[in-house]
């Protein structure tokens, strides 16, 4: 009798639209990496994978698989740690991209036993959403977090750099970014009030609806897979999941009524979905470089977006096909950030070329510019061009406008223009957000949250 081989990566992807069962796809990928020291003959730590039953009863740490959500399982961290000693197998290359990817389908599809007579362990989870009543305008009582459920964060060597903050336009509350989750943090006490889990990867986008009930977090995997999803604020529950991208999301932003989302990325197309249903309303093609930044105007009329090339474009966010309104054509360089005053009259812009550009979003052209915003000071000996880009760009409801810089510097500007105070950090500040009491809050590249008080 002649044993057929052992699937392979590549053998085990098939139909990616299938669901992965352990018997099919994930058992032969275990098998031969880790059933000599969690097998039948052997389980360290109390850990034998060699059968269905005994996988799912985890080790003696507790549960190693997380239905529905892979980012959670220890099984998949074990096998995606970026430490090489920590990295299973030990003293082993890392598992084949393939395998990982069967591995963590497998999870997320719900831990299917086999191909037929199993079902997906995941909860069915109800992610149909209506808009709030009054969506946009402020309401009676603003919304701050509750009780958050316990969630696990992944261990990492050194903290992420914060790409991305936002607070609540009403309530003493800002999300920070983390390793697969969101912080939420007392914006006036420091304290933190919970996390939110983002096993979907990395969030690269953070926004809190007009009306600060609702909590935008957009991101991903590089070159895997990425998405944008709603939370609840003052329960945490996830309300919306929109999009299924193959690369991380870079942009996104949620109407003020709350009835649309705007996602974009590496894919150069701005997908504008419907919240309700989550399907695609319409797509806007004339970028031609990566989408780096979307913003909604706060009286609904208008999506900006914003390139890698420098491309700035207004959309008309009311007519249901997104047509082209202006095109603002100044910055020589990526485009960092967008951000809208509260009176939808004036667009903020910062990038890459040095440039912060308060917009006059009528006519098209600038009301103000800086061309070095943040002039990088030249350190003795050195010669050549200084990177001077602006990273982050956040108004303040009084119409200032906070941006950072690679200089380290956190600068603040008047409704004029004009620059009224400066902080200095360590670090290279990389996010910015004003809370709903005018202070300044930074996230650095260190992975530090400053809260600073800049006239």
């Amino acid at each position: 009798m002649v044993t057929p081989p052992l699937a392979t990566a590549n053998e085990t992807n098939g139909d990616e639209k299938k669901p992965r069962n352990y018997e099919d796809h994930v058992k032969p990928i275990l098998r031969k990496h880790c059933f000599q020291c969690h097998g039948d003959d052997r389980q360290k730590a109390d850990l034998n994978l060699q059968s269905y039953a005994t996988l799912m009863r985890g080790a003696s740490a507790g549960k190693v698989v997380v239905p529905g959500r892979s980012g959670q399982s220890l099984l998949y961290r074990a096998i995606t740690n970026d430490d090489p000693d920590a990295r299973m197998p030990p003293k082993s290359p890392a598992l084949p991209k393939g395998s990982i990817a069967v591995i963590r389908k497998w999870i997320d599809d719900g831990l299917r036993e086999e191909a037929a007579g199993s079902r997906s362990l995941s909860q069915k989870r109800d992610l149909s959403f209506q808009p709030a009543e009054g969506a946009g305008s402020r309401p009676s009582s603003p919304a701050m977090p509750g009780t958050l459920p316990r969630i696990t964060t992944p261990k990492v060597k050194r903290p992420l750099p914060v790409l991305a903050m936002g607070s609540s336009p009403w309530a003493p509350v800002t999300a920070v970014a983390g390793q697969e989750h969101v912080r939420l943090v007392h914006s006036d006490t420091k304290q933190e009030l919970g996390r939110l889990a983002f096993p979907e990867g990395v969030p690269h986008v953070i926004r809190f609806s007009l009306d600060g009930t609702l909590l935008l977090v957009a991101g991903g995997r590089p070159v895997e897979s990425g998405r944008v999803v709603l939370f609840d604020v003052r329960t945490g529950n996830r309300v919306a999941e929109i999009g299924d991208e193959v690369d991380a999301v870079l942009a996104a932003d949620v109407s003020p009524d709350q009835t649309l989302i705007a996602s974009g990325g590496s894919g150069r197309t701005v997908k504008v979905y419907g919240t309700a249903d989550g399907k695609l309303r319409f797509r806007l093609d004339k970028h031609t470089d990566w989408i780096t930044a979307l913003a909604f105007s706060p009286d609904g009329t208008k999506l900006a977006s914003a390139d890698r090339a420098g491309k700035i474009h207004l959309w008309d966010a009311r007519s249901g096909t997104g047509g082209l309104l202006l095109t603002l054509a100044e910055h020589r360089e990526a485009v960092h950030a967008l951000d809208w005053r509260s009176d939808s009259q004036v667009l903020a812009s910062v990038g890459e070329d040095g440039r912060a550009i308060w917009w006059n979003v009528t006519e098209g052209w600038p009301a103000v510019q800086k061309s070095n915003a943040h002039p990088v000071k030249r350190p003795t000996g050195v010669y050549g061009e200084l990177p001077n880009g602006v990273l982050a760009a956040c108004f303040a409801r009084d119409g200032r406008l906070c941006t950072t810089g690679r200089d380290k510097v956190v600068r603040v500007w008047d409704v004029q223009g004009a620059s009224t105070g400066s902080v200095s950090i360590a670090a290279t500040p990389i996010s910015v957000t004003v809370s709903y009491n005018g202070r300044i809050i930074v996230g650095d590249s260190s992975g530090e949250i400053r809260f600073l008080k800049v006239k």
